[in-house]
């Protein structure tokens, strides 16, 4: 609207109700606010006309401003969750403004306030997640030199993290792995195109993003002088980042955070590197199309909670180098195998359930009844967990138990105050135990008492009047009633009072009733008050062990992890990888986690062998033959050592691994203006300038985005630079044969090849890694299996024959297209009789005459 709704003046020009709405409004301009009024939330304005279009809610009109009809839409309070969870899926953040005074006392409107900002980064409520998914809010921070600072927070587990990067590639690859429901930025902030991946992004102002004010506030919610003991205090760019993570949350939280209680520093040194193509390449968490299916996440997440399966993704996305914590992990696969208790385990887990997210619910105290029945549940199974895991000898399970002992004090309180099953919400009472409260007790006895009461009223009225269908009954509205029909009313004593009219009934109030009804109103509603008042307290109850719920709660999910990577080695028949600092990977019989579990075929088991003598394996072969597989699962198997899983192979031995690289497979990058070979070059350029000699490098097809000897120039020169400059631990798939000529020249290159038979024109693939390189590349047996016309491969097959035999594709024969129109073909032969007498002619040789003949004599061969 062109009015400044905001302004003084307009604001005294609305009602009383709506002079409310816009002070509040003013300060939450740039979010839709959702504005209690009875039983619904309202919209005005702007707010009104954005969500009528992105829930496909009705709009209709209040009042006026400037003239003009105010726009209004709503939603009913009891559903609101739906459509707030439709918002936030959406991106959108929403202040939700409630009535905080009492109707009963104000004069004017009631009093409202926003009393929280449901934002993508910062939702806790159940019906807004994805159970199985991490839901981060984060905020990066670029400084005078270039570099990035990521803080990011998950507010439903309390983990607060910082990371400091040093190239715009790093910091892609971080938000990649992060995937932030939101993101915080300054409004300085230059590189906005690496950013344009996420989608939750949140322009703050830059005085949010201040390294003296960070400090205090994290100090300030640590509840320390310093930062000092967490090993943070000199990451700068990264803590100015935090700062405004914790001061976003703070403002649209509006309670305190008891269960962020520490910040942690990511260090590259603790982590073998992924990229941003690699992440992609290998299918990690989400497949190439964008979905789910066939990644290797989807293969090993069977864990029997959704803590455990967010868990096992974070360690999928971040392997470690550390061999101490990689054979703890892979120690403990090796006793829940051993003590054969997976199953069990899996069971005794499932009875655990969320109670990660349950207790970040009691720290933001919007915890809800089925909350504490969780925990309860949860609390009440771990005694025979511990009895399942008491015989175990390793350390690892050991500390598990340690860290996640039986609460008898609070499982009791659970037990007493909770029922069995409670309804979902506390507003309506009913979840408070029988026996907690003598008090409540005796409100309730006496609401219930008096339904006995009003029974008895009945059926004395019955008998007084002689209507046999007479009724009492109960609505919000008018209270209890007297129901008599309409057939019936000449029999209605005279000291019944009429109290409502319908088309077929009347409805009566007599004393008695009315005083029964104050009675029971004022016992339920006491009852509900006291009820609710219990609830709140529980949350004080357990504040003192929501530090312990969170370590059992870091505890269980490890186990939960640890024991699906158990099953999953006992049921797809992997083996445990021995680690090593020395140099190299060497792997018997490996397989592709994820093409074995989907194939409808065997899988043919391969053999890698990575060395100082073997660093670079030249992998020639036909296209479908199963090189990008051999490729792949080389990548896979190295990373779930890393991530201390047993590999799908018969033996494994994992040397020190820093990075690992995928350069496998492009496509046009349009939005960016990049074709598929510059994504390829831009891809390749980033592994020639971070590899190492410790560095997994996984090549396929370079070069083929442009010309072919542009392609193989540049295979051949980054194969050398790869062998001979960085020393990289490679696989190097290629066509270009030419390239197998390097095995000969330099030490520690050797070819290998995927085997293929070819028969009558066709070809089978045997999908099996042989030394040496191959023969021929199939490509028009490939071609013919796709169902390339065979005329199409006819032609295509003859000029293979000539290109062999370094002879021109172009039949000097075949027409030209100049001679297919109207001109006949013959002249075009003649002329090529003419050229030949004159080759043979040399003019200075010639005497007029003869000149003067021989011109006569061309001139009739052209007729």
């Amino acid at each position: 609207m062109s009015i400044d709704l905001y302004s003084e003046h307009t604001i005294k020009q609305q009602t009383p109700m709506m002079q409310q709405y816009l002070r509040i409004k003013a300060d939450h301009q740039d979010i839709l606010l959702f504005y209690r009024m009875g039983d619904f939330y309202e919209l005005f304005f702007d707010d009104a006309i954005r969500a009528a279009q992105l829930l496909d809610i009705s709009q209709t009109h209040r009042g006026k401003a400037g003239g003009a009809p105010i726009p209004m839409a709503g939603v009913p309070y009891h559903a609101v969750e739906n459509y707030l969870a439709r918002l936030v899926q959406m991106g959108e953040s929403v202040a939700i403004c409630e009535q905080v005074g009492d109707p009963a006392t104000s004069k004017g409107p009631v009093e409202r306030k926003v009393v929280r900002i449901v934002t993508p980064g910062t939702v806790s409520d159940e019906a807004l997640l994805q159970e199985r998914q991490d839901n981060l809010l984060a905020s990066v921070y670029q400084n005078k030199q270039d570099q990035y600072g990521v803080a990011y927070l998950d507010i439903n587990s309390g983990r607060f993290n910082i990371v400091e990067l040093n190239t715009d590639e790093a910091l892609i690859s971080t938000l990649q792995r992060l995937q932030p429901a939101e993101l915080l930025y300054p409004e300085s902030f230059q590189n906005l195109f690496l950013l344009e991946q996420v989608k939750g992004g949140r322009r703050r102002p830059d005085w949010e993003f201040d390294l003296d004010t960070a400090k205090h506030l994290l100090c300030q919610q640590f509840g320390t002088q310093d930062l000092i003991g967490f090993g943070v205090e000199k990451a700068h760019t990264g803590l100015i980042a935090a700062g405004c993570v914790m001061q976003y949350v703070k403002d649209t939280q509006r309670i305190a955070l008891p269960h962020i209680r520490a910040i942690t520093l990511e260090k590259n040194e603790h982590a073998v590197i992924l990229d941003a193509a690699t992440r992609k390449n290998l299918e990690l968490t989400v497949n190439l199309s964008g979905g789910i299916e066939n990644t290797l996440a989807q293969v090993l997440d069977k864990t029997a909670t959704p803590m455990g399966s967010r868990l096992l993704k974070r360690r999928i996305h971040t392997p470690v180098r550390d061999h101490n914590e990689l054979n703890a992990r892979l120690n403990a696969i090796a006793s829940l195998i051993n003590s054969q208790i997976c199953l069990e385990l899996y069971d005794s887990l499932r009875h655990i359930g969320d109670i990660e997210r349950v207790v970040a619910r009691l720290a933001l105290c919007t915890a809800r009844p089925r909350d504490l029945t969780r925990l309860r549940g949860a609390l009440q199974a771990l005694a025979p967990l511990h009895a399942l895991l008491d015989e175990a000898a390793d350390p690892r399970i050991k500390l598990i138990c340690d860290q996640s002992p039986v609460l008898p004090k609070l499982q009791s309180l659970l037990e007493q105050a909770i029922i069995d099953n409670p309804p979902v919400l506390i507003r309506d009472g009913g979840v408070i135990a029988t026996g907690y409260n003598a008090e409540l007790d005796e409100w309730r006895a006496l609401s219930q008492g008096a339904t006995d009461i009003l029974e008895k009223l009945e059926v004395r009225e019955r008998e007084r009047t002689g209507i046999s269908t007479l009724k009492i009954g109960y609505n919000k509205v008018h209270g209890f009633y007297i129901e008599i029909s309409r057939a019936n009313s000449h029999l209605v004593p005279p000291e019944y009072i009429r109290r409502q009219t319908l088309k077929n009934n009347e409805r009566y109030i007599i004393p008695e009733l009315k005083e029964h009804e104050d009675k029971v109103l004022g016992s339920q509603s006491k009852a509900l008050a006291l009820e609710k008042q219990l609830y709140e307290q529980l949350f004080e109850y357990i504040a003192p062990y929501l530090e312990q719920l969170q370590l059992m709660s870091s505890a269980l999910a490890d186990l939960d992890v640890l024991n699906t990577l158990a099953e999953r080695a006992q049921t797809l028949d992997y083996c445990k990888p021995q680690l090593t600092l020395e140099s190299g990977i060497d792997i018997i019989d490996g397989r592709h986690p994820v093409v074995e579990h989907v194939s409808q075929e065997p899988f043919i088991a391969n053999p890698v062998k990575l060395n100082e003598q073997r660093k670079m394996l030249i992998i020639t072969g036909p296209n479908m033959g199963g090189k990008s597989t051999y490729m792949r699962q080389t990548a896979l198997i190295t990373l779930m050592a890393h991530i201390g899983s047993y590999v799908p192979a018969s033996a494994a031995r994992i040397g020190h691994i820093d990075r690992i690289f995928t350069r496998i497979g492009a496509s046009d990058d349009l939005a960016s203006g990049r074709s598929t070979f510059m994504v390829e070059m831009t891809e390749t350029a980033t592994i020639l300038n971070n590899a190492t000699e410790n560095s997994l490098v996984l090549m396929d097809e370079i070069g083929r985005g442009t010309s072919t000897y542009d392609g193989l120039s540049l295979a051949y020169a980054t194969a050398d630079y790869l062998a001979s400059k960085l020393n990289a631990k490679t696989l190097f798939a290629t066509h270009y044969f030419e390239l197998t000529e390097l095995a000969e020249q330099q030490t520690g290159l050797v070819n290998v090849h995927l085997d293929a038979v070819e028969h009558n024109d066709t070809i089978a693939f045997k999908h099996t890694v042989l030394d040496g390189a191959a023969s021929k590349s199939f490509g028009l047996q490939v071609a013919g299996l796709a169902g390339v016309p065979k005329p199409v491969l006819a032609m295509a097959k003859e000029k293979l024959k000539r290109l062999e035999q370094h002879e021109s594709v172009i039949d000097e024969q075949k027409p030209t297209a100049h001679s297919q129109g109207q001109l006949p073909l013959e002249p075009v032969m003649q002329e090529s009789e003419v050229e030949l007498q004159l080759a043979h002619i040399d003019p200075d040789d010639l005497t007029p005459r003869q000149a003067h003949e021989l011109l006569y004599k061309l001139k009739g061969l052209l007729k």
